[in-house]
């Protein structure tokens, strides 16, 4: 396709890599760039498929680009997030590596991550973790099936801005989902945001993942020494269906700054989409300083505190 990185695409919950189709078709054909989506073990109706079996599927699709000299863009989706955190371990450039001096090898890498409505995982940890175990209200823990049930309208919970006959199709298309990805496997999660340059995209409808955690999750990870940038879409938990143009550009402006050169040409980067927003907080608009200053200053300090947790069991010698 180009010398530009390839895209490796990482599913949510339920989902199939045809969830990508809307933005991979335009990623492809208009800026040439190669992309990869992840079918996800614990999606293909097999409840005794883990986040081990997730975990491995997607570091396979990023070995095979990164074997062949080829860098890689991980792109995540909600769960996916976690996978596709987890799976940057041990592909990212090695600290102190000159990106031209690492161009004369044979070797790729991990070179930035793109989460879509998604989370900074934290190393050693579920995802079902840091909610204690216990599921939101859209779906509920099916024992007997050993998968995870949605008990609300999945098109509410995914897609409630994608037009009805739209939404329908792609709610044909949700899977079953393994409660065992959701709730073990933390002794392989990694949080490889901190080895990697990341772009947030943030829903601003979310039905699933409320924005305001969205937020504070960029705040926590900008305060343990995350590179982030940081871009909103006022959309459902799926922009990549419901405005796909607008998540495309935003992939495009991330993938520039992660690579340093332009992907597209400089006129169609000066045109402004003013469906984009940019969450920061402007001293002479006090509604942004309660919309996402409130939210990214708590992601700090909740960052701050987790740093120092570290720093002391690293202290007193634990692990």
């Amino acid at each position: 396709m180009s010398n530009f990185p390839t895209l490796v695409f990482v599913p949510g919950a339920w989902h199939s890599p045809a969830c990508y189709n809307l933005i991979i078709k335009p990623l492809q054909e208009k800026y040439k760039l190669k992309c990869v989506a992840v079918t996800l073990p614990s999606t293909t109706g097999d409840p005794t498929r883990t986040f081990k079996d997730d975990l491995d599927a997607a570091r396979k699709a990023i070995s095979d680009e990164t074997s062949c000299g080829r860098d890689v863009v991980v792109v995540a989706h909600s769960y996916g997030g976690m996978v596709g955190n987890s799976a940057i371990k041990d592909f990212a450039r090695p600290r102190g590596t000159i990106a031209k001096n690492a161009q004369r090898t044979t070797t790729g890498y991990v070179v930035g991550l793109i989460l879509i409505a998604s989370g900074y995982t934290f190393t050693g940890l579920a995802f079902m973790d840091p909610f204690f175990g216990h599921p939101p209200p859209q779906w509920r823990v099916n024992k007997e099936t050993g998968f995870a049930d949605i008990v609300v309208s999945p098109r509410k919970f995914f897609y409630h801005d994608v037009p009805e006959d739209e939404a329908k199709y792609w709610v044909s298309l949700l899977t079953p989902q393994s409660l065992k990805a959701l709730f073990e496997g933390g002794e392989y999660s990694y949080a490889g945001w901190r080895d990697v340059p990341s772009c947030y995209i943030g829903t601003i409808e979310d039905q699933g993942l409320p924005v305001v955690v969205q937020r504070m999750n960029v705040g926590m990870a900008r305060s343990m020494g995350a590179s982030v940038m940081h871009r909103e879409l006022q959309t459902s938990h799926s922009p990549f269906l419901s405005q796909p143009q607008e998540t495309v550009k935003i992939m495009i402006e991330a993938i520039e700054s992660f690579i340093g050169k332009p992907v597209e040409d400089a006129a169609a980067r000066r045109e402004k989409d003013n469906k984009i927003i940019l969450p920061e907080a402007k001293l002479w608009r006090p509604i942004t300083w309660y919309r996402f200053g409130l939210p990214l200053i708590f992601g700090r300090v909740i960052g701050k505190f987790v740093l120092l947790f570290g720093f002391g069991r690293r202290l007193l010698g634990y692990k």
